[in-house]
């Protein structure tokens, strides 16, 4: 649960940004913008004074030789003096982390068939479930269904609002539920909603385009849907994009697959944002339905391709695949006769699994 406050970050600093929108929005004079647009750089400005006074973290300094500085560092952390268990874990995973060689060569392995596909395919669809098209261009979409501007910043808010709350709701449950039952009821019921939305907007605007007088009600069931959608994004495929494939990385490609699922995720990111307004021109509310059909897919791939990791440490991760129905055909036990280096209790070394 704590690794989705990664996420839970960003959803707040959508939320934020977006009430900012709103006010700086009725600015009169229509230089508001301006605001919304410069406001950028005050994160950027704390990001950057903060990694000038950032200190070192005890295992950068144990990767430097610096061992001593390392454990007063510990010690002040922790408050406490007896960190000498916790410190000889930090020494041993460092001089595990150096007997890995060619991590990239590793993660093409056969037996790292099942780690490759999942650090590309799960960042690919995250993206594909459209999120992306609802925080960047809310205003800019519930302006195209009929809102007027001040409507369409609220909606916008309201929606980051909720991205936050269901983001809230994954770090209660992700222990609880499981990650597979996360991944497929978030699914279930994006594809619902964007199937709902599809009709709504399909039905109201047809394909040219005009509305008419767009009743207020049916505004509301558009944002409803479209909060319900964001909703099982924000608990399942949002969080868990960058959770499930922390947790199934051994370290012997780690940092290789680390960095792919990263690069995928912002490629798409940036492909997303780049054709989202052809797309609503050319398709229309066909958008909805070309993003639902992802999240079918990706859907039907959790189910039958992505092991429940729940309670599963990273040592052990490398059974559940020999185990699986379809990835036991990469993964066998002479592939692990010295694999999966991870830390043993009090420091004693890198184990075998």
């Amino acid at each position: 649960a704590l690794n989705i406050g990664f996420q839970l970050s960003i959803t707040v600093g959508i939320l934020i940004a977006n009430v900012l929108n709103y006010f700086f929005n009725k600015i009169d004079g229509g230089w508001g913008w301006r605001l919304s647009l410069g406001g950028a750089m005050v994160p950027a400005l704390i990001i950057t004074v903060g990694s000038l006074i950032l200190p070192d973290t005890p295992n950068s300094m144990i990767e430097r030789g610096q061992t001593e500085e390392a454990k007063a560092k510990l010690k002040r952390i922790r408050g406490v003096d007896d960190v000498d268990e916790e410190f000889r874990d930090l020494v041993a995973a460092s001089d595990a982390s150096k007997l890995v060689e060619h991590p990239w060569g590793n993660l093409l392995q056969r037996k790292y068939r099942p780690h490759l596909t999942m650090a590309i395919l799960i960042p690919f669809f995250q993206q594909l479930t459209g999120i992306n098209v609802i925080m960047f261009y809310a205003p800019v979409l519930f302006n195209t269904i009929g809102f007027e501007d001040d409507a369409s910043l609220m909606s916008a808010v309201i929606t980051g609002a909720v991205n936050v709350g269901a983001t809230l709701v994954s770090i209660y449950g992700v222990d609880k539920w499981g990650r597979r039952f996360l991944f497929l009821e978030g699914g279930v019921q994006m594809l619902i909603c964007q199937a709902i939305v599809a009709a709504c907007i399909g039905a109201r605007f047809g394909t040219n385009g005009d509305p008419g007088d767009l009743p207020k009600w049916y505004a509301v069931v558009v944002v409803l849907f479209i909060c319900i959608y964001v909703a099982g994004f924000a608990w399942s495929w949002g969080p868990l994009g960058w959770l499930v494939p922390s947790e199934i990385f051994p370290l012997e490609i780690r940092s290789a697959a680390q960095s792919i699922n990263v690069s995928v995720n912002m490629l798409f990111t940036f492909a997303v944002a780049q054709v989202f307004l052809t797309m609503l021109c050319h398709l229309k509310f066909g958008l909805f339905l070309f993003f639902a059909f992802f999240v079918l897919i990706m859907s039907i791939f959790v189910y039958f391709f992505l092991p429940e990791t729940k309670g599963i440490p990273i040592e052990e991760m490398n059974r559940v695949w020999r185990t699986h129905w379809y990835w036991s055909r990469f993964v066998e036990d002479l592939d692990y006769p010295n694999g999966g280096m991870e830390m043993s209790k009090g420091g004693q070394g890198p184990k075998n699994v």
